[in-house]
């Protein structure tokens, strides 16, 4: 007889919450800084973490002051990265007002506001709200923000892909009532905002104990995979004919986490599966979360994920499955696949006589300083030219529907608060991304955001010393292995393995639809640079044609890499 699997503590805890409601109202009025354990696991999905200054540890410390220094990061769910004006500026005024004085766009097209007290929680919930987003499905086990190519094309198939974000985002919120009853009821008991839909009891698509870990879907195309899709727990790539959607081919299984201490966890990308036409498409995600839902493993959180579930079953035995709560044989993927990938970053047509402009925002990071005034800029540009707000991937924004005879406007705005213009950004910076990491990320092990800038700097001068800094590859930095800036298929991942230091990682693939591997373990951090430009120095000498940095490097593999690297510094 199989012995029954005890499961994680955080499924006993999501059944006995009374649908994510907990004791989170009660500890939410009482006299204390922070939730306690339970509530702040509940906290996740209603779309905030609790957090605190790891930076103050040390001097809270010395100052004989006992606890920690709490706050909130609060995250809103934004389908497809898709905004106005007056919903970004509403997010610009609480950041100054109740956060940190920084807005910060994720690597899934969301916004996180950080630094919130406990005391301001529930205002900067409700009014994040008032302007018709939610926070609600930004965070815990339930689907994420569904990430879609964000770019404002005057065309039937970026506009059906947008549209399905939207739709298929809000056909998977959770039902329950909670977060309205918490956040956002008034004395009358009104429940018109944004998050959670019409009072509900059922959950028919999560059930009572919601999904065994969070869920990432995203969509995109062939010819551009800025949403990196193969990452993803659920793929939907467009198949186009004659300038109209044919359906979707649809992958499953990615996912970019890893827990070193568990040996049986790690990245993976996404497997094709089937093709779906477009009046399926919602019902068959929906059929693959399901069978998630219920076979996904509860007993281990380190191995949740969908991608778990497929490596154990196979592509096959999921399909089957999937058939069978789907209620219909589904059919093999046409051939399509990703070949392409733009950031969007300057000047680009939208084909219906309007522009748009992409600008980098390094790590996603929107902020004033004594140097550049962006978080002023982007303020002053919503206000005279109101412009459409579209977030990427990338960390960075899409300013839309700008008139042409504005576009010199917008340049001078940037340029008056000292912004860097998108053709003054060199290739190796537009192309990078970091995690948050410390001082706030709990399970942050090194520096991510903080030191990015400065490996790109050198990283600048490395590519220049050889001539190569024309040349399009991606460099992604976490401070731990967790992945969350997508490490682990990009060009070079830079992922924190201990104090200071790294692991480095190549031989990924601009379009994301290869793994890098491991060239060396346990880098300080003032010594990645050094550890990188020899590759550069043989990439420089021994590429083939037109070959990437990161296909160079695939090809070459990592004991030729290694032994390279040796010579070189000898």
């Amino acid at each position: 007889m199989a012995t029954e699997r005890k499961l994680d503590p955080a499924e006993a805890l999501k059944e006995t919450s009374a649908q994510l409601r907990g004791d989170i109202a009660e500890e939410l009025n009482d006299e204390n800084d922070f939730f306690g354990k339970a509530s702040a696991g509940l906290l996740k999905h209603h779309g905030t973490y609790q957090q605190d200054d790891r930076d103050a540890r040390k001097a809270r410390r010395e100052a004989g002051l006992k606890g920690k220094e709490y706050s909130f990061m609060v995250r809103t769910r934004i389908p497809g990265g898709k905004l106005t004006s007056e919903q970004f500026l509403a997010e610009l005024d609480l950041c100054d007002e109740l956060g940190d004085t920084t807005l910060r766009i994720t690597s899934r097209q969301g916004l996180q506001l950080h630094g919130v007290l406990k005391s301001n929680l529930r205002k900067a919930i409700r009014r994040i709200n008032e302007v018709q987003v939610t926070t609600l499905g930004a965070c815990g086990d339930v689907e994420r923000n569904v990430m879609c190519c964000p770019v404002p094309f005057a065309n039937p198939i970026y506009q059906a892909t947008q549209d399905l974000a939207t739709d298929f985002a809000n056909h998977l919120v959770p039902k329950t009532t909670a977060y309205h009853e918490i956040w956002l009821e008034d004395d009358s008991g009104e429940k018109q905002l944004a998050g959670g839909g019409p009072p509900q009891v059922d959950e028919p698509i999560y059930g009572r104990t919601y999904l065994p870990r969070k869920f990432k879907t995203a969509i995109g195309h062939p010819h551009d995979n800025c949403v990196d899709i193969y990452t993803h727990d659920l793929g939907l790539l467009t198949v186009a004919r004659d300038g109209a959607i044919l359906g979707y081919n649809v992958l499953v299984g990615g996912g970019q986490g890893v827990t070193p201490s568990v040996k049986t966890t790690f990245p993976a990308l996404a497997k094709r599966m089937t093709f779906v036409t477009p009046d399926e498409v919602v019902e068959v995600a929906t059929a693959i979360i399901k069978v998630q839902r219920d076979y996904g493993d509860r007993s281990n959180r380190k191995r949740a994920r969908l991608k778990y579930l497929i490596h154990d079953w196979g592509v096959e035995r999921f399909k089957s499955k999937v058939e069978e709560y789907y209620g219909k044989l589904l059919p093999s993927q046409e051939p399509d696949d990703v070949h392409g990938f733009s950031d969007h970053i300057g000047w680009d047509k939208q084909g219906d006589g309007k522009m748009f402009y992409g600008l980098n925002v390094e790590n996603g990071r929107i902020s004033d300083n004594e140097t550049m005034q962006m978080k002023s800029a982007f303020r002053e540009i919503c206000r005279t030219l109101n412009p459409g707000i579209r977030l990427t991937s990338h960390q960075s924004i899409l300013f839309t529907d700008i008139e042409p005879h504005d576009c010199q406007k917008l340049e001078s705005i940037l340029s008056s608060h000292n912004v860097p213009l998108s053709i003054d950004i060199s290739n190796v910076r537009r192309w990078s991304m970091a995690c948050v990491a410390w001082p706030t990320c709990g399970l942050s092990i090194t520096e991510s955001e903080r030191a990015l800038p400065g490996v790109i700097d050198g990283l600048e001068a490395e590519l220049a010393k050889y001539g190569l800094s024309s040349e399009k590859f991606t460099v992604r930095m976490t401070g731990c292995p967790n992945g969350c800036a997508r490490p682990y298929n990009s060009d070079v991942g830079l992922v924190g393995k201990s104090k200071d230091k790294y692991t480095v990682f190549v031989g990924g693939r601009l379009i994301g639809n290869r793994l890098n591997f491991i060239f060396k373990d346990q880098v300080p951090g003032d010594e990645l640079v050094s550890s990188l430009s020899p590759l550069f120095a043989y990439f420089k000498q021994a590429r083939e044609g037109a070959e990437s940095f990161g296909d160079f490097c695939d090809r070459k593999g990592s004991q030729d890499l290694l032994d390279w690297a040796e010579k070189f510094e000898a």
